[in-house]
């Protein structure tokens, strides 16, 4: 391969091809529009400044585009970041919260080096259906107070937004249709005049770039015991978003992304965002479907840019923005929430053939979810639940067999199936310990031992047999049940 050639490769997509270049710019620019009043209301719910959400926003956006593992993915100030951290500044003030996004970010690069992100592993699927299907209704959710005691002529801009987005993409989709319908909507409601609330109505939008600096705290160990429980939180509801998030992404785009790199990313990008005054955040989903499944974006350009429209967006185009009518960006996030619910797996085809343990966990996701606006802490009770459910469905595969020698001298008894906690308990009650002849055979080469309660439960078996005066031999271990059976027989009971 020629240098030239060696060059070429080594150029991002969005230097290579101009129609990659035109998306990456243009969904920038639609994502940057629909942060701004989302920054500015989740700044309310941590009772800050408005800038402060907006510099967040920023700074997220850019750092992650950098460092991030996940091409494409939005991270920004979200609601879920604002619920755990608001107490802190109500009770401390803003150089206390400040504080605790740095050292929020300090515990996420720790965790991501540790390799927390190895536990998306065990999510299952029907956690992660519940996860997108409430996060589609909470994008819903979230629009609802802006269609509440409005101006009539809310209603019909909103309708009109979602047919522009509807029916433009058949016309043409070098432009997306959000942008489109923001532009579009924009201009009806200034030119006639019309009397809508609008993005300036959410906040004053700042006026200059922020400026780094450290928090305004004594640095004591007082601070640091009092911001730890609202960092670790932080990290851990962030990280979790994040992962979740760029596991979505994932799927939709049918591409890898290296998770530890996107732990250790969100943790410096919060670092960074904690030095200059910012919120902190994490992945934002409603925004990244904007950025992915919407506007068709793909590199870590259009997050990038994303970040940096906002603040020219604030700074330079302060009036103009502050004139877009709210409905234009609540037919957005409609059309948003509407393309991020996976339909199918509501169907009635699919609830007919799936499992019911399967729908019980996706439900309980959602309800969760739904019932606490955390979408972590539903991933979290849902994958518990999804756990029980299939402990009891595989203690039930756990079959004890009987078989008596003609001679009445020796009883085999064939083990199958996993033995665990859940089902070794039921093990000891299918013996016949008084009726068994003086020899018993315990055939375990169709079973596999996985904890300390199947060896104790076969402790029990031998010294029920061994009480009536009859021998027990185990036979058929496999490697790692002989290792563990070998390492704890005999140790689990009082007096060893």
């Amino acid at each position: 391969m020629s240098p030239a050639a060696l060059l070429r490769g080594l150029k991002p997509d969005w230097l290579r091809d101009p129609t990659v270049w035109r998306t990456e710019v243009l969904a920038g620019l639609v994502v940057a529009l629909a942060l701004i009043p989302e920054a500015i209301s989740f700044s309310i719910i941590a009772g800050v400044d408005p800038a402060v959400g907006l510099f967040a926003s920023f700074t997220m956006a850019v750092t992650v585009a950098i460092v991030g593992g996940r091409r494409a993915m939005i991270s920004a100030a979200t609601g879920a970041v604002a619920l755990v951290i608001a107490p802190l500044n109500r009770e401390h003030g803003l150089g206390y919260l400040v504080a605790a996004v740095i050292l929020a970010g300090v515990f996420q690069v720790v965790l991501g080096a540790l390799g927390v992100a190895k536990l998306m592993r065990f999510i299952p699927r029907s956690v992660m259906v519940g996860f997108v299907n409430s996060l589609a209704i909470l994008i819903f959710m979230a629009q609802v107070p802006e269609m509440r005691n409005v101006p009539w002529a809310v209603y019909p801009l909103i309708a009109a937004g979602l047919a522009l987005m509807v029916f433009f993409p058949r016309i043409t989709t070098v432009v997306p249709a959000p942008l489109v319908s923001i532009l579009v909507l924009t201009v009806i409601t200034v030119a006639a005049g019309i009397a809508v609330p609008t993005v300036g109505d959410k906040g004053a939008l700042p006026s200059s770039l922020p400026v780094p600096g450290l928090p305004d705290v004594p640095f004591t160990t007082d601070t640091l015991t009092t911001i730890a429980p609202y960092a670790f939180a932080m990290a851990l509801v962030g990280l979790m978003e994040s992962l979740m998030t760029a596991k979505l992404v994932d799927d939709i785009t049918d591409t890898h992304s290296n998770k530890t790199r996107e732990s250790v990313g969100q943790g410096i990008a919060n670092i960074v965002t904690g030095f200059f005054g910012g919120m902190g955040g994490c992945a934002m989903i409603g925004q990244t479907m904007i950025n992915v499944k919407v506007s068709g974006a793909r590199t870590r350009l259009s997050t990038f840019l994303a970040g940096a429209f906002l603040m020219v967006l604030c700074i330079v185009f302060g009036p103009v923005v502050s004139d877009i009518p709210m409905a234009a960006l609540v037919a957005v996030m409609v059309m948003v929430s509407f393309a991020t619910f996976d339909w199918h797996s509501v169907a009635p085809k699919t609830l007919r053939r799936m499992p019911a343990g399967e729908i019980t966990v996706m439900v309980v996701t959602v309800a969760v979810v739904v019932a606490t606006h955390n979408l972590a802490i539903g991933v979290v009770v849902g994958s518990l639940t999804a756990m029980v459910v299939f402990a009891r469905r595989v203690a039930h595969l756990a079959e004890v067999t009987a078989v008596v020698d003609p001679d009445r001298t020796t009883v085999v008894y064939r083990v199958t199936g996993e033995l665990f906690f859940a089902s070794s308990n039921d093990l000891v009650g299918q013996f016949d310990y008084a009726g068994d002849p003086d020899k018993v055979v315990v055939d375990l080469s169709a079973a596999h031992i996985w904890d300390a309660s199947s060896v104790a439960a076969l402790d029990a078996i031998e010294t029920k047999y061994a009480q009536r005066g009859k021998s027990v031999e185990i036979t058929g271990l496999n490697e790692p049940s002989a290792h563990l059976h070998d390492r704890l027989s005999g140790e689990l009971t009082a007096g060893h």
